[in-house]
Order: structure tokens, then C-alpha cells, then sequence
């Protein structure tokens, strides 16, 4: 269902690969493209008041989520202008769960946390996970005690992600939401440029 759904959506309205999403395709995935772009809860990479919306859905243990992470944060620091979410929706078990929980504890200094566990390599497991953290300078009882006390906001923003991805019919990470453009998969770069261009004219 979700591959047909997925189909559908793409059908006749693809350019290089590409969806264009109107409307209806984006409140599909929430009440509102706001929800989507703007969630409170969801933690902000890039200028926070950039003209332009790029939003990732991810998981810790995706090897090609990796590979891409740091041409896409080298292209969105040299752009300057983008508002880049990075969007948390851990499909590969509980390892991933638990890392997402971990690094989206660690509030204003996520985009740290986020780093380390995206450059390292490999599988993780809860002990990696805590490892890499603590290595790029993370208390991890402290995380541990931020994560009990802030569980339901992480726990709700980890569920919504959810509802999105589902709601896009998303069958695995990455993806990609740029401007109204889907990419289901790692997209080329000139497609994502092309993509983000257009939405800014």
C-alpha cells in the first residue's frame, strides 16, 4: 500500500525523478505544510531565517543517510540561506530509537551530538552509541536525565516525524522535502538545487 500510495504520488508529476507536491500532498502527511517546515519541536540546522525549507528524514544507522550528510552540510553552510530539519525517524530498531532519544536530549547542543553519530561509521549499538557521544564531550547520565525529563516532547516529535514519513508514504531514508519537491531517496545534488531554486522564484 505504502509503494502504491508512494506511486501515485509521483505519477505524472515527476521531472528527473522528482515529485512535485501541491498541497493536498503535503497536508496528507500532517494538518498543515506548517507542521511539516515548522514544527516547534523540531530542532533547527542552518539559518533559522533562511528563505528557502529542506527537510531530511534520517536514521543513525543509514549507511546512505551517512555518506550524504556531509556534502549536504558542506552545501547548506556555503548557501547560507536555507533552513535545513533534520528530521529524526529511526526505522532501523531500537538502536537507532535509543540514539535519536540520546542526541534530541542534548537540546541546543543536538546539532553536536548529531554530528558525532553521523560521521562514525558502522552499526550501532546502545554502548557505541554512548561511546561516540561521550567522546565528542556528552555527559551521558546528564542526557539520560534530560531525556526522562523532557520524554514526553522527544517522545511526541519522534511520533509526529513518524506520521509525516508515513503520511508521504516514505518506504525508507533519506528523503527529502525541498521547497514542494519530494525526493524518496538519496537525490542528486542538482536535482536538490534545482528543486530548492525553484521554490525560492
Amino acid at each position: 500500500m505504502m509503494i502504491d500510495r508512494r506511486r501515485i504520488l509521483a505519477a505524472g508529476l515527476a521531472l528527473g525523478g522528482v515529485a512535485l507536491l501541491p498541497n493536498a500532498a503535503l497536508a496528507a502527511a500532517d494538518p498543515t505544510p506548517q507542521a511539516v517546515f515548522h514544527d516547534p519541536g523540531a530542532p533547527l540546522l542552518g539559518n533559522p531565517n533562511g528563505n528557502v525549507n529542506l527537510v531530511e528524514y534520517f536514521d543513525y544507522q543509514c549507511p546512505f543517510c551517512k555518506k550524504f550528510y556531509p556534502e549536504m552540510i558542506d552545501f547548506v553552510r556555503k548557501d547560507g540561506n536555507i533552513r535545513f530539519i533534520m528530521k529524526d525517524w529511526p526505522i532501523f530498531g531500537e538502536e537507532s530509537v535509543y540514539a535519536a532519544k540520546l542526541t534530541l536530549a542534548a537540546g541546543t547542543h543536538r546539532p553536536k551530538a548529531l554530528d558525532a553519530l553521523m560521521r562514525a561509521p558502522g552499526r550501532l549499538s546502545h554502548r557505541r552509541t554512548e561511546e561516540i557521544l561521550a567522546k565528542a564531550g556528552f555527559d551521558i547520565p546528564a542526557l539520560k536525565r534530560s531525556y526522562a525529563r523532557n520524554k514526553a516532547g522527544i517522545d511526541g516529535l519522534l511520533e509526529r516525524n513518524n506520521a509525516q514519513a508515513d503520511g508521504f508514504a516514505l518506504s525508507g531514508t533519506p528523503a527529502f522535502v525541498a521547497g514542494r519537491v519530494l525526493f524518496p531517496g538519496v537525490p542528486r545534488m542538482e536535482d536538490l538545487k534545482a528543486a530548492l531554486a525553484q521554490s525560492r522564484a
